[in-house]
This record gives C-alpha cells, sequence and structure tokens, in this order.
C-alpha cells in the first residue's frame, strides 16, 4: 500500500537550496552594508567630538589671552613695576626673544604672552617639549591670568599680587611685600603642541606651569594630527584683524606688537580617527588656512576644524 505523503523531488530540493543561497548572500551583504555604516558613522562623530573638544580647549585659553588683572596692557619690568619672589626652579619653556621665559627677567625688553612657531619648520623652537613633536605643526604658547582672583596663593603653582602699577610673581602663600589695593591671581603658562602617544595615536598636549616648572605634560584630545595657527593683525587701528598670516611671516617687532597688532587666531586642526578601518582608503588632500596636507593613502579617516578666536582683551594688550 503506497503512502499519502511524498517528500521533494531532487529538482525541487536544488531549487530550493538556491533560492535560500540567493537569501542568505542577501541577508549577508545588508549585515556587511550597515555594519560599515556604523563604523562609518561612529568615526565620523567621534572626529567631530574630538575636534569640538580640543578647539574649545584652545580657545578657552586664547579669549583670555594677555589678562593680567588690573596691570593688564602694562608691561612687566622687573625692577621698576615687577617682582619675581621666586625664579622657576625646575625645567622653563623659554621662547624665541629677549624676554620670553615663564616669568619676566630683567631684560629691556616686551614680556612676550603669546608666541608660537611650526616644528621642524621654524629657526627656533622651545627645548622644554619632549621628543616626538609632530613635525609640521603648529607650537602655540600663551601666559595669562586666571580669574577671578583669590584671597592668597599656595605651593602648587604661581601667583601675582597685582594693582594697576605693580606686580610681583610668587608662588608660595603670600607675596614678598604687601601692595595697597592689590588683588592675587593664579599666574598659568600653557604650551599646546601635538605628540604621538605609545600606541602611535597623535595627540593634542599641554605644558602647563607648576611649581616644579614646566615639567607637567597634559594629554588633553587624542586624534589631533595637525595643528595650524594664522594670526590676525589689525593694521588700522580699529581692534578687529585686517589680514591673517602664518607663523613664518610674523616678525619679532609684530612678536612684541611694536608695529601691528595681533587681534585674533584663526585655528585649524586635522582630526584624524584613532582606529583604522580596513574597507576605507583615505586619499583625500586636506587644507588647513594657508597648507595643504597630502593623500595619507592609509585606512584612518580625518576632518578639518576650525575657529576664528578674536582676542576680549585687543586694545588693553596693547
Amino acid at each position: 500500500m503506497f503512502s499519502k505523503f511524498k517528500g521533494f523531488s531532487l529538482v525541487e530540493l536544488m531549487v530550493a537550496m538556491v533560492i535560500s543561497l540567493f537569501l542568505s548572500a542577501g541577508l549577508f551583504s545588508m549585515f556587511s552594508m550597515s555594519s560599515r555604516n556604523v563604523i562609518t558613522t561612529s568615526q565620523f562623530n567621534q572626529l567631530q567630538e574630538n575636534g569640538r573638544i580640543a578647539l574649545a580647549l584652545i580657545e578657552r585659553d586664547v579669549s583670555q589671552l594677555g589678562f593680567m588683572g588690573d596691570i593688564t596692557g602694562t608691561d612687566f619690568i622687573v625692577g621698576v613695576n615687577t617682582t619675581v619672589d621666586a625664579a622657576i626652579s625646575g625645567t622653563d619653556c623659554i621662547g624665541a626673544g629677549l624676554n620670553n621665559a615663564s616669568l619676566p627677567n630683567t631684560e629691556a625688553a616686551h614680556f612676550r604672552t603669546l608666541w608660537g612657531y611650526e616644528n621642524g619648520v621654524s629657526t627656533q623652537s622651545l627645548a622644554c617639549l619632549p621628543d616626538g613633536v609632530r613635525d609640521k605643526t603648529d607650537v602655540l604658547q600663551i601666559k595669562r591670568f586666571i580669574g577671578p582672583s583669590v584671597a592668597a596663593g599656595d605651593d602648587e603653582g604661581y601667583y601675582v599680587s597685582a594693582t594697576s602699577s605693580q606686580a610681583i610673581f610668587f608662588n608660595n602663600d603670600t607675596p614678598s611685600a604687601t601692595l595697597t589695593n592689590a588683588r592675587i591671581w593664579e599666574y598659568q603658562h600653557h604650551v599646546y603642541f601635538i605628540a604621538n602617544d605609545d600606541n602611535g595615536i597623535p595627540v593634542l598636549r599641554r605644558k602647563t606651569l607648576t611649581e616644579n616648572g614646566m615639567t607637567n605634560d597634559e594629554q588633553l584630545v587624542e586624534g589631533i594630527e595637525n595643528m595650524r595657527i594664522l594670526y590676525g593683525f589689525d593694521n588700522d587701528g580699529d581692534s578687529t584683524p585686517d589680514s591673517f598670516m602664518p607663523v613664518q611671516n610674523v616678525t619679532s617687532d609684530m612678536w612684541d606688537q611694536v608695529t601691528e597688532q595681533i587681534v585674533a587666531l584663526r585655528i585649524y586642526l586635522l582630526v584624524r580617527a584613532t582606529e583604522a578601518d580596513t574597507s576605507y582608503t583615505n586619499n583625500t588632500v586636506y587644507t588647513l588656512g594657508d597648507k595643504t596636507i597630502l593623500a595619507a593613502n592609509d585606512d584612518f579617516r580625518r576632518k578639518v576644524v576650525s575657529t576664528t578666536i578674536v582676542l576680549k582683551n585687543p586694545v588693553l594688550i596693547r
């Protein structure tokens, strides 16, 4: 007696297998595409966020550049209107110019609160920076008071007791003399630069003044591969930038604010993903202001972010 139920024929089985194969291939292709989209979106979000954070950190410093409390706008002249109670006891970051260390010196020259150079390109540099600063990246040096004023200093950093005509730099609880109607401010010297970490990832870093000098090396934001700064100058006295130029074109008189006044900085950052994507090849040429970065032809995504920072005290800084 024959059964009423029959199985698949060989042809039906082969057709079913072929259909299943196409469905599986389609599902795999959709999964692979979705996975690549997730990686791409994640990396672009990381690039945007890292660039935003890096610019915000620099902008906070630059926007307050040259703020020196009540003595803002007056040059520090040691022995005349300035006293330095304690010199830097450890490593210092001494830049170009006669008076460009962390603290004012006895040279009859402008105390530079802003200075920069392009590492590996400019003839002058800061010897305090560690080995491995990335070539053809800008370095930025900033000095300022940090508000609000405080009741007294401490042993962890440098402070300034200042009036509108006198200043005393010190690094303990109290200055060597009491100035009438003086206020005490925390004093800070920062140097921003780019160097790789132990894993080869480029990192925006910052040297910070402490009681031991410029020995504190902070790692701020991963993936910052290049930094370019254009300096905005006021040529007609209206406190707005009339032209922007790279650091190579900034003369000594310009740094000392003798001729044109620096009233703004335009900062470009090239941000790189921290991880490679083997499904992607970067053959893009990037422009950072006046500088062109050739295609790396590697597996890292990149993005250029930029901002223009107007100095808040361009008139007083003169």
